[in-house]
């Protein structure tokens, strides 16, 4: 599946918008994950982290509570259970965002498409950029390769890029070979009896 850059940045950021979410560590008894976007600071580092262009010093609380907004809506749109249901949340997002396609060529990128209207607050930055990213992979027909970490513990947003759709972890490094390790150990002491 070829991705332009664009598209893969809008998806890579729509990832970890999704991932700031608090995650309580249910059956495992763990405190779990925090919000990554608790307060106002951890929303410029985000955006920062990001690259996200055309976002002043002036931000508010309104503006983190839309950004939270625009994130559980994300956050549905992985969980959707089928293509008409992940296109309706998008549509729903786009449309509420005021998309407003321009082509540019900004700090040394060259030409893509920001999705978002000039002045756009932030939350309809993301949810313009980010949606439309989402909406291509939702019309290439591949809305399956949005998917959750299959890791009990885990259950991290990630877009499957795999050539065969295969991956079930988020990062193979540590939920995926945590789980092999996990799974080895209970064979070996299944084997010693």
């Amino acid at each position: 599946m070829l991705i332009p850059h664009d598209t893969r940045t809008a998806l890579d950021t729509v990832v970890d918008l999704v991932n700031t979410m608090p995650q309580d560590d249910g059956d495992t008894g763990g405190e779990g994950r925090a919000d990554g976007l608790a307060d106002l600071e951890s929303l410029y580092v985000f955006l920062r982290a990001h690259q996200v262009s055309g976002v002043g010093d002036d931000l508010g609380h309104p503006d983190l509570g839309a950004v939270l907004a625009v994130r559980d809506r994300f956050a549905q749109v992985f969980a959707a259970p089928d293509a008409p249901v992940a296109a309706a949340l998008i549509n729903q997002l786009v449309a509420a965002a005021g998309t407003t396609p321009q082509l540019t060529d900004h700090d040394g990128y060259d030409w893509h498409v920001h999705y978002f209207a000039p002045g756009a607050s932030v939350a309809d930055h993301l949810a313009a950029d980010c949606g439309m990213a989402l909406a291509f992979i939702v019309v290439a027909g591949e809305q399956e390769r949005l998917r959750r970490c299959e890791a009990p513990d885990c259950g991290r947003a990630f877009v499957d890029l795999s050539r065969n759709r295969s991956r079930r972890y988020c990062d193979s490094r540590t939920c995926g070979n945590r789980l092999h390790v996990a799974a080895y150990r209970a064979r070996r002491k299944e084997a010693a009896g």
